[in-house]
């Protein structure tokens, strides 16, 4: 028990305690379960791995996004976020824009108008930590003297979720959770698709004008994600390119925003 009691401190200090530890604690216990699941159940095990696994980021993201922004601000968050990722999901699949043609499988479900009611869930589970990061590295590398400029903020939150589904797209096309229409050029997902989650993620924040406040632990959130993400392309399902490509890119974002706070 003494060997984790600095880890235990150190997540205190970053803002990660009581509720939130144990389910930070439960949610990485349930996504490097995931393929222990699959030898032992087999392929059917995955989905609800994943599930399992988007469920208990949410909760960790909310539990923290309260305690710094409180009740209200969370609430505004979580319906902001979740009626435009609903709503910018049900235009992309009927009109193609902004990401493309593609269309969701039934293996996802329940379902509302043929988008999955877990997909917001997603956008909830990452954008807030996105937002912690960007906040961060706004803050730590500012336009001379004066502060960042708003819409600075809201393009580095859009790019550091976009760089997120460099993992996310090949995988839930390997697993056929999704579809697109016409493969593209980065592993068989279309160059537009992440125009468009630039597109729609900076407008979304723009709309919710979040406080940008540097918070440690979401940003820690969005850093395990990246880590998780990493290992279980390249080691366990196969897709060791996007895996690598997102280790990259997604990785920049985690050592401009960790490395220079000495964390």
């Amino acid at each position: 028990m003494r060997a984790l009691r600095p880890i235990s401190t150190r997540l205190a200090y970053w803002g990660i305690r009581g509720a939130s530890a144990w389910l930070l604690a439960l949610w990485l216990l349930a996504m490097i379960s995931i393929p222990i699941q699959r030898w032992v159940w087999g392929e059917g095990a995955v989905l609800r791995g994943f599930i399992i696994g988007v469920l208990l980021q949410v909760l960790v993201v909310l539990v923290l996004l309260h305690r710094i922004a409180g009740l209200n601000r969370t609430l505004q968050a979580v319906v902001g976020i979740a009626l435009f990722a609903w709503a910018i999901e049900w235009v992309g699949i009927s009109t193609g824009l902004p990401f493309g043609q593609y269309h969701y499988s039934d293996r996802l479900q329940p379902q509302l108008a043929g988008v999955p009611l877990l997909i917001p869930l997603a956008w909830l589970m990452m954008i807030p930590p996105c937002w912690a990061v960007a906040a961060r590295m706004t803050r730590r590398f500012p336009t001379g003297r004066r502060p960042v400029k708003y819409w600075m903020f809201c393009l580095v939150s859009a790019l550091a979720f976009t760089a997120w589904d460099l993992f996310l797209d090949p995988q839930m096309v390997r697993w056929s959770l999704w579809a697109w229409d016409q493969p593209g050029g980065y592993f068989g997902i279309p160059w537009a698709n992440f125009v468009g989650w630039v597109l729609a993620t900076a407008l979304l924040t723009a709309l919710l004008r979040p406080r940008p406040v540097p918070d440690v632990a979401l940003a820690i959130v969005y850093c395990l994600t990246w880590a998780l993400e990493s290992v279980a392309l390249v080691f366990f399902w196969g897709l060791a390119g996007p895996g690598i490509v997102g280790f990259a890119v997604m990785g920049m974002f985690v050592v401009l925003t960790f490395l220079a706070e000495g964390l």
